[in-house]
């Protein structure tokens, strides 16, 4: 890889990524967390102390910092990057927090690029689904590959499109963790979580539920806290369109809710006269 590439967030993207595509010196990776620098030597890749270490000499930056941090630091770390250079913002927000976020690198100098991640990182790694929005697109499309990821596809030019995408097809996948979760709840308390799990079975054959219910689940009790932060972005999405997100609000209480916890999927008693 020719170019220089700075990493903003070192956590799970950001470390699959790095010790995927084997960027080592050719990366140079920041994280607020000073923690997380034992990762970033563990990858290989440049370990940085400071923002600026990172980013001044960067040709391109992936963000891949929290949701609620991703305006914050391209608004940061803007005045950082050198003249010309791509921030590709990948954080799962509302199309409005990305154009905010683009006039912040734009107005010192920088490109902005809107980046929607459309699969978990594990097991996708370098193979994740990464669509493209802003008209430093085709630049940040190229530079991206040479990088090695492999599915990258550009969706036009317009700031937030690629958002718009990711945080309405997010309303469905993180809601139906919601819903799984809140059906197992009572299923369980109810002691008829086989006989629940056997009709959806026998109405949707794709997937055994048992298997769908415990993934759901377990998504929600690793990732809850950062999902609900997400999903509150499918909230912004939603009424930015006019429409009130009365069950997207929902799955972002129930997602911070289960974070942490776990379901437990009592076997069910069968009595013996």
């Amino acid at each position: 890889m020719d170019a220089t590439l700075a990493l903003i967030g070192f956590g799970e993207a950001g470390s699959t990524f790095a010790k995927a595509a084997g960027w080592e010196a050719g990366a140079l990776a920041y994280d607020i967390n000073p923690a997380r620098r034992a990762v970033m030597e563990e990858a290989g890749v440049v370990a940085c102390a400071t923002a600026e270490c990172a980013l001044t000499s960067a040709d391109f930056a992936l963000s891949l910092v929290t949701a609620d941090s991703a305006l914050p630091a391209a608004r940061d770390y803007a005045g950082l990057l050198k003249a010309g250079a791509i921030w590709c913002d990948m954080n799962s927000v509302a199309p409005d927090t990305k154009r905010a976020a683009a006039k912040a690198i734009e107005a010192a100098g920088g490109r902005y690029v809107d980046v929607a991640v459309l699969a978990p990182v594990h097991p996708a790694r370098m193979n994740v689904p990464l669509l493209l929005a802003g008209h430093a697109a085709a630049d940040a499309e190229a530079l991206l590959r040479e990088a090695g990821f492999a599915n990258v596809r550009i969706v036009g030019a317009e700031i937030g499109r690629a958002s718009a995408i990711k945080m309405i097809r997010s309303i469905m996948v993180k809601g139906i963790e919601a819903l799984t979760a809140e059906m197992m709840l009572a299923a369980s308390a109810a002691g008829v979580v086989d006989e629940v799990l056997a009709s959806l079975d026998a109405s949707e054959k794709r997937e055994s539920w048992t298997v769908r219910a415990a993934y759901n689940v377990e998504r929600m009790t690793t990732h809850g806290i950062r999902r609900a932060a997400e999903m509150e972005e499918s909230c912004k999405t939603l009424e930015s369109l006019g429409i009130e997100p009365v069950m997207t609000s929902g799955t972002v209480r129930r997602q911070r809710e289960q974070a942490g916890k776990t379901i437990a999927f009592k076997p069910e008693r069968t009595e013996v006269a």
